[in-house]
């Protein structure tokens, strides 16, 4: 199946090199652009995009408030959002990921890591490795303050299962290593990560590891 990509970035310079990138893969298609974040959000409803390419830095609407806009549009609970931006700092990563993004990446990424990066989060698995999540945790959401009281009603849907498994993936554990850790099958693992997913209302894994923290389910530096 084709991934139907809109690319959302006001250099259009770096727009048309996207679009290279993007169309020589055989199982990506870019179907439209926009140089701003209130076109991306229009062009979202139009273009029956599977996935957005977002910049961050941009006029009229920023990427972080378009991104939210998108991911609040249950007409458009489909699409995935994957910032890529130049700017990688920590406010920017957790403000994206807060906003509903499915991942983060620096403009200065590999092609071809690019490419499966928007396989991935089209698929709708997560973007970031065990390892870069842990990284992600320690350096960023660390800074958070948790906050049980204001997902209390989400995390009551959860079973104790499906709570030990949400602690496990705001850890930065994978699948085959929850699986290792409980005693179940990596797919197991996966049912009780997408059932968790499910009840909380995560879009994806990296929206249950912010879930976890600010839930107070992990806290900084353990589990």
């Amino acid at each position: 199946m084709t991934i139907r990509v809109l690319l959302a970035d006001d250099q259009a310079l770096l727009r048309a090199t996207f679009r290279l990138l993007l169309d020589s893969a055989p199982d990506i298609e870019v179907v439209a652009e926009a140089s701003t974040g209130a076109e991306a959000v229009a062009l979202a409803r139009t273009s029956r995009a599977d996935l957005i390419v977002m910049d961050i830095r941009m006029p009229d609407l920023d990427g972080i408030e378009a991104t939210r806009l998108l991911t609040a549009d249950e007409e458009l609970a489909g699409v995935k959002v994957l910032v890529l931006t130049t700017f990688e700092t920590d406010e920017l990563v957790v403000a994206a990921l807060r906003a509903g993004a499915s991942g983060f990446l620096g403009k200065r990424v590999a092609p071809e890591a690019l490419l499966e990066a928007i396989r991935t989060v089209a698929a709708g698995d997560q973007l970031l490795s065990p390892a870069a999540t842990r990284s992600l945790i320690e350096r960023v959401l660390t800074h958070a303050d948790p906050a049980p009281g204001r997902h209390a009603a989400r995390i009551a849907e959860l079973t104790d299962r499906e709570r030990e498994v949400t602690q496990l993936v705001g850890g930065g554990l994978s699948n085959l290593e929850i699986g290792e850790r409980l005693y179940i099958s990596p797919s197991t693992a996966k049912t009780h990560v997408n059932r968790a997913m499910m009840k909380t209302g995560a879009r994806d894994r990296a929206q249950l590891v912010v879930l976890a923290y600010e839930a107070g389910l992990v806290s900084p530096g353990g589990q």
